[in-house]
């Protein structure tokens, strides 16, 4: 029997149960963001007060306790594996834009195609967070009102370990894919790109080429080496460069004077009349 009483005794071990084919974050040591829009996420959670407990997620993350994670307009759940059978359905809440925010956004975007560009070679240009500021809209979390965490496990801190490794999820898988942090927001890939294409000019289908009917050989024999109607005297021949010749003559063995032949016979052939 143990020493302890019945409330403060554990009925399920404290070690989590492991999980087959867990999603991990692949650093093993040291910071997880590299990028610099990673980097400013992680920021921002410290300074609102959550960055200082991420650690308590870093070995979860790092030892592949999560089992899913779907990120989604407005919404990051995932479910973490635990020390309890059951997975804990953890959830990230950060509000997504809206319609009429959304096109001003991508009008702005669409306005200097760079940012289309650096976005679809797979970067971030970091004056984006800039110009999305100037139409008075906040790519990461701008208070602790812009984000809402929860999870289903007992622990009363926020965030809970397992919270914590869903945002160390979050942080590398912005590093691979900058329009995961879009996406939250409420733009997808393929929906921002179509629309800035849209908003371009180039959006629409191309225009159908017609397919020409092929006409039998025999039909073409008589004007088959023929130019037809093309005005031949409209072309002049091209003006060879001075000793464009001697270029052509391949590299004798012998030198005079440690000067190869070629290069002692070019002033004289620039002096030949053209």
């Amino acid at each position: 029997m143990s020493d302890q009483p019945f409330w403060a005794q554990e009925d399920h071990p404290k070690r989590p149960l492991r999980v087959e084919n867990g999603i991990q974050i692949h650093s093993t040591r040291g910071t997880v963001a590299r990028t610099w829009w990673s980097k400013r996420f992680v920021a921002v959670l410290e300074s609102l007060g959550v960055g200082g407990r991420l650690h308590r997620g870093r070995s979860y993350a790092r030892s592949g306790q999560i089992v899913s994670c779907e990120v989604d307009a407005g919404a990051v759940v995932a479910l973490v594996q635990g020390t309890r059978p059951t997975p804990y359905k953890v959830r990230i809440g950060i509000p997504a834009w809206g319609k009429q925010e959304w096109s001003r956004a991508e009008q702005a975007l669409a306005d200097d195609a760079w940012y289309a560009a650096t976005l679809l070679a797979g970067g971030m240009p970091p004056e984006i967070e800039e110009l999305f500021a100037g139409l008075g809209l906040a790519l990461f979390p701008a208070s602790q009102r812009d984000l809402a965490m929860d999870c289903a496990c007992p622990d009363p801190t926020v965030p809970c370990k397992h919270v914590a490794a869903v945002f160390y999820l979050l942080a590398e898988r912005f590093d691979a894919d900058p329009f995961e942090v879009l996406a939250l927001r409420g733009r997808d890939r393929e929906t921002l790109l179509a629309n800035l294409r849209h908003r371009r000019g180039s959006g629409g289908a191309p225009e159908p080429v017609p397919e020409e009917t092929a006409r039998p050989l025999g039909e073409l024999l008589d004007t088959f080496y023929s130019a037809g109607e093309l005005d031949l005297t409209r072309f002049t021949p091209a003006e060879p460069e001075p000793g464009a010749l001697l270029d052509q003559v391949p590299e004798l063995p012998i030198r005079v004077r440690r000067h190869e032949v070629r290069d002692l016979l070019r002033p004289a052939y620039e002096q030949f009349p053209d």
